[in-house]
């Protein structure tokens, strides 16, 4: 491979939580040895290496004590420091005494280890683990009620029945769908009804076990 014009001032962009790794693959691979040894005596400096670390959806599970209050002030902690919480869900357990709270975050790896971080220090927090690597499987129910008049009640039936849903309320011009699954189904059913008109809707949030 030729030697990039010092000119040009290349960028290499990685979207690894570790560039170095990728920087000293992308060496050792791209270029010979004479051409890497001609860098280095001309100096690497020279060149401009750009690192970016991308944006990453993490499913973090969290089990706590149940008791009043617990749910404010992890909540309030989180939104002190500005993180990304796209989702936030909590119920009961097996046992009445711990409730388990699922949280979707958006961000890199740094955020994802600094909310952990700020989990692991709240008394109330028996375990916060980051499940998104693990086999696991993650659920939100959604309840939707859109505008059914007769001439469009069969075709809604039929994306109803597509997406696995089923119609929980039913009125002279309305229909209340209930439907659960992941995330990408809810936004792909939602997508389908916005022609028959969407009146409201609410989601429940993501919930999510480990799987085994």
């Amino acid at each position: 491979m030729p030697l990039p014009n010092r000119r040009e001032n290349p960028k290499i962009a990685f979207t690894s939580p570790d560039p170095q790794m990728y920087l000293r693959r992308f060496w050792e691979s791209q270029w010979s040895r004479e051409s890497r040894m001609l860098i280095n005596g001309s100096g690497l400096h020279n060149y401009r290496f750009t690192v970016h670390f991308i944006s990453m959806r993490h499913v973090i599970s969290a089990l706590v004590q149940n008791v009043p209050g617990v749910l404010s002030h992890i909540s309030g902690m989180l939104a002190s420091r500005d993180y990304n919480i796209n989702s936030l869900a909590v119920g009961e357990t097996e046992d009445a005494k711990l409730s388990r709270m699922t949280f979707v975050v958006v961000g890199n790896e740094k955020v994802q280890e600094q909310v952990l971080k700020q989990l692991q220090k709240i008394v109330t927090v028996v375990k916060a683990e980051d499940i998104t690597d693990q086999k696991h499987v993650e659920r939100d129910l959604m309840l939707m009620k859109v505008e059914a008049l007769p001439g469009a009640r069969s075709k809604i039936l039929e994306m109803v029945n597509i997406f696995r849903g089923k119609v929980v309320d039913v009125s002279d011009t309305t229909m209340m769908i209930e439907i659960s699954g992941q995330e990408s189904k809810l936004e792909g059913f939602v997508d389908a009804m916005r022609p028959f008109g969407i009146i409201e809707l609410v989601r429940s949030g993501i919930i999510a076990l480990p799987r085994g």
